[in-house]
């Protein structure tokens, strides 16, 4: 996979209101990214409700954003969702099959809580023997658990010549700073989920940012990739409305899309706070403030 650099966005899944997959929208809101400046696309993952998709599902809305991209930009998309690591390798021989450039594994899905580096390690590599020539990405996903990828770790999996996308939610620039070292002469990159040193990482040497602030106004986290310095007023209005940006998230950034004119319904699986008339309230603002950035 080719590293490109700028936003890489967590896709939403839109879904009708009975509930089940829009597979138009989904199409259409594939274009929306690409429109907006997008480098890549992530579906598949947390913002898209992986885990309240079946498998057939999860194989839908991958197969319907690596038909719409047509290869004009890299999609990836996760691979791992439990069970034993035959069945997770499994699965990903089946997305891969699709056409993705790398499968995205999670690495809360090979170990508890308590296990340590060198048990993740050896499910990891036998991950890797079950799916010969696959390039995958790592993404330290905070659901069920946050687990995050230590250096060790890091340069273990860097030395299979697979690893080529690493999404960090480690939320220290010092972390990321590591990470970026790490991949040195590798074809690698590291992806920020962290707003709140977004520029900082950029500078740091970060390929981009795969941040859930860019679903709701994906073209100001392009400019933030594009340039650092109009960035830094872009970075101080995220940061500024970051709790609420997470408020009732995903249906919130599918209700300002909708008030921007995106045509996606506010239909969400995943269980999360409701849009109270108050949370609409203050997303209304948001976009206000939007407007006049």
């Amino acid at each position: 996979m080719i590293i490109p650099k700028g936003f890489i966005p967590v896709m939403l899944t839109p879904f009708t209101p009975e509930m089940a997959v829009d597979v138009p929208c989904l199409r259409r809101l594939t274009e929306f990214y690409l429109e907006q400046g997008a480098v890549g696309l992530f579906a598949n993952c947390l913002s898209s409700e992986m885990y309240e998709l079946s498998s057939a599902e999860r194989l839908l809305v991958i197969d319907t954003v690596v038909k719409q991209a047509n290869g004009r930009v890299p999609v990836v998309a996760t691979g791992t969702l439990g069970g034993s690591i035959e069945e997770m390798a499994a699965f990903s021989k089946q997305v891969y099959a699709l056409g993705v450039d790398a499968v995205i594994i999670l690495n809360n899905q090979f170990v508890s809580e308590e296990e340590s580096d060198a048990a993740f390690l050896a499910r990891v590599h036998a991950w890797l023997d079950l799916t010969p020539g696959i390039p995958f990405g790592i993404y330290e996903c905070p659901v069920p658990y946050k687990r995050l990828i230590s250096l060790p770790v890091l340069e273990d999996l860097l030395a299979t010549g697979r690893l080529c996308y690493h999404k960090d939610t480690s939320l220290s620039l010092a972390a990321v700073q590591g990470k970026i070292d790490a991949g040195q002469g590798h074809v690698f990159g590291v992806y920020d989920a962290y707003i709140e040193h977004a520029i900082a990482s950029l500078q740091a040497g970060s390929m981009g940012l795969s941040c859930i602030q860019g679903n709701y106004f994906p073209e100001l986290i392009v400019e933030m990739c594009r340039a650092l310095e109009a960035g830094q007023r872009i970075q101080e209005f995220m940061c500024k409305h970051m709790q609420l940006m997470h408020q009732a998230y995903p249906t919130s950034a599918k209700y300002v899309l909708g008030k921007l004119g995106f045509p996606i319904g506010l239909s969400t699986r995943r269980k999360v706070e409701a849009l109270t008339p108050e949370i609409c309230a203050a997303l209304d603002g948001l976009i206000a403030e939007y407007k006049n950035l």
